[in-house]
């Protein structure tokens, strides 16, 4: 029994040291980099959600182009 109660530390300990190191890193990278983000409604039609109000599409976010000011002609800029 106490064999079971060191391999159940082991494992939490493991857990929150990999949950400490990668969270940091997770939001690092969606706030500096890019992140994915749903559009829905009938304000970016006919480009996107051609298909009515029920249709939603999934995007990628570019944070580091906007952040070296690399926008182009026909780029979707999002505005928060």
């Amino acid at each position: 029994m106490a064999q079971a109660q060191g391999v159940g530390k082991r494992y939490i300990k493991a857990f929150f040291k990999g949950f400490f190191v990668g969270v940091p890193i997770t939001v690092t990278f969606l706030d500096r980099v890019a992140c994915v983000a749903r559009v829905e409604g009938a304000s970016m039609q006919p480009s996107l959600n051609p298909g009515g109000r029920q249709a939603s599409d999934v995007v990628l976010l570019n944070h580091w182009s906007i952040r070296n000011y690399d926008v182009q002609r026909g780029d979707i800029v999002s505005l928060v």
